[in-house]
């Protein structure tokens, strides 16, 4: 296989999860009697741009289709941090009502609802069918296309150039990386900013978070990764903040090459340096990543087991995709964690792919009072502990599994 973004050979491993049903093709009753397809989950690094990648076994449109489950909206502090992004954004680069704000992967308009409440015209790029109608529900315009150079020039040629594009948690979902980027520096006015958030991959390393990866996510991104990929398709990176979500994100901020705008914050070099330092331009940092992904599943398993023995009852919490990939790497089924319940309608009823486990809706949590809660979702456990705080009641406790794992 070779890099997707600059073609090398890949030859460095940095993680085999052996194989799995895309983590989001949610079951139902009619297709659990059905076969599933599970393509091998293995990832490489590029030894020359450092960019990190699963193998080529899958299309996005086998990935993102009309009954894609995910839902931005029902996470209350992700609302919270699109809404202080928003505010943000427009005290920092003085948007207003002669502005046009545009964002890929807009899902269920989770973020553009706060720049139409400010009077700012916006418009939303999702190509899934199921969130593009629920940002259209909140009058939010919406091309329903994938995004690459091809929308880019169509939504140039409709006037649509944008003074911000917002683009979280996508980049690293775009099989083409080059086309993808390549159609922000079309889009972008003269001063123009894009902005890119992601998992960043010094965390996703230093914390084991295996659980971040699964087909849906192609590639796995280091500002080094990213500053290269954007220098390639007429992007500069001017400015980056570290965030603290999904376990530890980046947010990028990008002009296009050939205004050089905006002034380059001493941050970039920050990061990029702290990057360096930690090994990452250095084949041995990725080389024992396997194993420490090995002991998750060792602990979990153990422990899931020894609940079984003992006659205590486990459930989980968050139908997550990073779940999916935590419970089918594991080899968890229903007969040692009951149900996952989940807030989100769209999945309630349905499936966990691979483990087959079911969803159900929150309710059942104090209803059937599990000794243990496994949360699959571990990034939002600040927010989960305070919404499931009920669980308490009856002796209850919460238990993560990554970094660590632990019961609380």
């Amino acid at each position: 296989m070779k890099c997707r973004h600059c073609a090398s050979e890949l030859k460095l491993p940095l993680v085999d999860l052996g194989s799995a049903p895309p983590s989001n093709s949610y079951l139902t009753e009619r297709t659990l009697h059905a076969p599933e397809k599970w393509f091998p989950l293995r990832v490489l690094v590029c030894e020359q741009c450092w960019l990190a990648q699963t193998e080529d076994f899958t299309q996005a449109n086998d990935l993102f289709d009309a009954d894609y489950a995910y839902f931005s909206g029902f996470s209350t502090s992700w609302l919270a941090h699109s809404e202080r992004y928003v505010t943000d954004m427009v005290a920092r680069f003085g948007l207003g009502a002669q502005s046009h704000v545009l964002e890929v992967a807009a899902n269920d308009g989770y973020l553009l609802q706060y720049v139409k409440a400010k009077g700012i015209p916006c418009t939303g790029v999702e190509p899934t069918a199921s969130t593009a109608a629920a940002a259209r529900a909140k009058g939010i315009p919406i091309v329903e296309e994938f995004f690459g150079v091809a929308l880019a020039k169509t939504l140039l040629a409709e006037g649509k150039q944008a003074d911000l594009t917002a683009a979280n948690n996508v980049l690293a979902h775009v099989p083409d990386i080059n086309d993808f980027v390549a159609g922000f520096a079309l889009l972008l006015k003269a001063q123009g900013v894009a902005t890119f958030e992601f998992p960043h991959l010094l965390k996703l390393l230093e914390e084991t978070q295996f659980d971040t990866i699964y087909h849906e996510h192609f590639s796995y991104l280091s500002l080094t990764a990213v500053q290269r990929i954007f220098a390639a398709n007429g992007l500069a990176v001017f400015d980056v903040e570290e965030l603290s979500t999904h376990g530890g994100s980046l947010r990028v901020y990008a002009q296009r090459a050939d205004t050089g705008w905006h002034e380059i914050s001493a941050r970039v070099a920050q990061v990029l340096n702290a990057e360096k330092n930690n090994g990452m331009l250095k084949a041995d940092y990725y080389r024992d990543f396997q194993a420490r992904t090995n002991q998750i599943k060792y602990e979990l398993t153990c422990f899931l087991l020894d609940a079984k023995r003992d006659g205590k009852r486990v459930a989980a919490y968050g139908a997550a995709a990073k779940g999916n990939t935590l419970l089918n790497y594991a080899g968890i089924r229903a007969d040692l964690i009951e149900f996952v319940a989940d807030r989100n309608p769209a999945k309630q009823g349905k499936y966990m792919p691979g483990s087959r486990i079911p969803i159900v809706p929150e309710d059942r949590l104090k209803q059937e009072k599990p000794d243990y809660v496994l949360i699959l979702p571990w990034n939002l456990m600040a927010e989960l502990e305070v919404q499931l705080a009920y669980i308490k009641d009856w002796g209850g406790k919460f238990v993560t599994a990554i970094p660590h794992l632990e019961a609380t």
